[in-house]
């Protein structure tokens, strides 16, 4: 079983992976795609606020 560590990390490795899929679908022009892509960015978003960590930083969409 997972800790919590390792928890928030896979969180953040998967929130860094959406927003580079984010940055092409709206490069190319896929609005339906950057929807969804967008309802897993905002629900990891809203994971790893509550986990205390800072998204400063790593948060390139800021939506």
């Amino acid at each position: 079983m997972p800790n919590g560590l390792e928890i928030i990390k896979a969180a953040i490795d998967d929130f860094k992976k959406i927003q580079d899929y984010m940055v092409s679908a709206k490069k190319e022009n896929a609005t339906e795609t950057y929807e969804k892509l967008k309802k897993e960015y905002l629900s990891l978003k809203a994971i790893l606020t509550v986990a205390g960590v800072n998204l400063t930083d790593i948060d390139e969409i800021k939506e």
